[in-house]
């Protein structure tokens, strides 16, 4: 049989060059890097990058500007046009070409990376860097290392300015990691390159340069506040008025929600906000809302996102189900135990996608008469959950029955 010809794909020019560059400016890069530089109509990038390049730069320059949204665009017009953007490292580690490959396809870019801050930290301090958590915590907050702290465990926390690492060392101090061994290396790869190490606890530098990177070895004091890996942390962990998901109920409520990457939880009447949070706890893709109708519980749902270092779960202070309206399709949904509105659960019903999952507790006889009905018009399963503690009875010990939990786990067709 005779081969067909292959048809042939129009060529697609690649205007934009990300280039990465390091604090040794033009003295780091390749033949081909300083090139493309050179022979660009625009250069864009942060103000100091556009300063290092200076010695090879021809055409016009641009800074970023503020909101970076208005640079976007900016790139946008350059378009067919040689056009370069300068990036500190890799460009698409926690990098601007990140937010670039959302408006341009990468077919239209060529891409020279630099080694990434975390690359040269990695190879200053001898961490195998695949064995090392790596955190950018630059622009976001300080709270998203919380649930790494685990003894032994070694971080590079890239922040965000000079008063970066004080943070740092005083949020494990207070969490009873204070004894940890605290690395700030300044300026990797330049001339101004500084390496310096204290305790947290006794962290006292200054003078820090607003570009730095944090090495952490993790050493628990006694009653640190460490954050098991597993679904249904002690009840004791968050800040509550009684109103929260028992521990070993939680826990089985998050393996009938059966969360998966990058999906969204609704959860309903949340409380203390436990069963959101140990959502998002289980993998950094994942997004939860905690629609509450109490304002002091809503406070206290913000503080409990903080301290479990989940501070994106966003927080609705309303009554469902109007307070449904207008947000975005969950992929799951949590309704807690203690209501016996018809409503609430239609409308959840309602706004879930096709093949999310709606898992629902009820302790009231009210609510479980609800939950018995929904499930034999729609089907999906119940279990019946009894929780026994052993507790004190006078000199001696004996079982303490919880109130059972009736839940009903269904998928929407």
């Amino acid at each position: 049989m005779r081969a067909l010809p292959m048809a042939e794909t129009p060529s697609i020019q690649r205007w934009l060059t990300l280039i990465g560059i390091g604090e040794d400016g033009p003295a780091g890069l390749g033949d081909e890097a300083k090139r493309l530089i050179a022979e660009a109509s625009i250069v864009f990038g942060g103000a100091r990058h556009l300063e290092l390049m200076n010695p090879i730069t021809t055409g016009e320059t641009q800074a970023w500007l503020s909101p970076f949204e208005r640079s976007v665009e900016a790139v946008l017009a350059r378009r067919d046009e040689p056009t370069v953007v300068l990036a500190s490292g890799d460009p698409f580690f926690y990098g601007v070409g990140v937010t670039l490959s959302r408006h341009i396809p990468v077919a239209e870019m060529i891409v020279i990376p630099a080694p990434s801050s975390f690359s040269l930290a990695a190879s200053r301090l001898g961490w195998p860097l695949q064995d090392t958590t790596v955190l950018s915590l630059h622009g976001r907050p300080i709270d998203l290392i919380r649930p790494h702290l685990h003894p032994g465990r070694k971080i590079l926390a890239l922040t965000s300015d000079s008063s970066g690492p004080a943070e740092l060392a005083a949020l494990l101090r207070t969490s009873g990691f204070g004894q940890s061994e605290l690395t700030v290396l300044e300026a990797l790869g330049g001339p101004r390159e500084k390496v310096s190490r204290q305790r947290a606890a006794e962290f006292t530098l200054s003078g820090i340069s607003d570009l730095n990177i944090c090495g952490v070895e993790l050493k628990a004091d006694a009653g640190a506040r460490i954050l098991p890996l597993s679904a249904g942390l002690a009840d004791e962990f968050f800040e509550h008025d009684g109103q929260i998901t028992k521990r070993e109920i939680r826990a089985m409520t998050l393996s009938a929600l059966a969360p998966r990457h990058g999906e969204l939880l609704w959860d309903i009447g949340a409380g203390s906000g436990s069963i959101g949070i140990e959502w998002m706890l289980a993998d950094p893709s994942l997004r939860a809302i905690a629609i509450e109708a109490s304002t002091e519980r809503t406070a206290r749902i913000r503080r409990n996102a903080a301290n479990f270092g989940v501070p994106s779960l966003a927080i609705v202070e309303g009554e469902a189900p109007s307070a449904l309206a207008g947000l975005p399709t969950p992929d799951a949904i949590f309704i807690g135990g203690g209501g016996s509105d018809a409503g609430v659960l239609e409308a959840a019903i309602g706004h879930l996608r096709s093949g999310g999952r709606l898992v629902a507790n009820a302790v009231t006889t009210e609510m479980e008469a609800l939950l018995l009905a929904e499930q034999a018009r729609r089907g999906g399963s119940l279990i019946r959950i009894d929780i026994a503690r052993a507790a004190p009875v006078g000199r001696m010990t004996g079982w303490r029955p919880a109130m059972p939990v009736t839940q009903w786990s269904w998928t929407k067709p």
